[in-house]
């Protein structure tokens, strides 16, 4: 018969950031927190802090930035509906997301602004600035 573990209280903060599927791999959640985009309660954290229900997590995953509470701590990575389950996201944090999505949506695409693929005889321009040739036009 195998027995019952009863939940962790606490857990590695890399190990729940990587169980609640803020980063794939926990590896990839210790070196955020390295690079110093994760705080628990105001304090820059390391990957061996302790976290537990009603600690605040403020973390940086790529382009979007969060602040949430821990509601249970989870040791194993499990479906992402459980994951939900693990924080609670600020009113804040969640308003300053949609207001950096609606940003984003909004930014127009880069190089858009360029007007295409350059023509032939742009080219042969640009070639001629690079070399340093005068252009057809300088020549008398």
């Amino acid at each position: 018969m195998g027995h019952v573990s009863t939940p962790p209280s606490r857990v590695r903060v890399d190990r729940w950031l990587w169980a609640a599927r803020f980063f794939k791999t926990r590896s990839l959640a210790a070196e955020a927190i390295q690079a110093g985009h994760v705080a628990v309660n105001q304090a820059r954290a390391k990957a061996a802090k302790d976290v537990g229900p009603g600690d605040v997590i403020d973390l940086t995953a790529g382009e979007q930035r969060w602040t949430v509470v821990v509601r249970e701590v989870e040791e194993r990575r499990g479906p992402a509906s459980r994951a939900r389950e693990l924080y609670e996201e600020t009113p804040d944090s969640r308003a300053r997301r949609e207001r950096q999505r609606a940003e984003y949506r909004l930014a127009p695409v880069p190089g858009s602004d360029l007007g295409g693929r350059p023509t032939k005889r742009d080219r042969r321009r640009i070639d001629r600035v690079r070399r340093g040739s005068p252009s057809p036009d300088d020549r008398s």
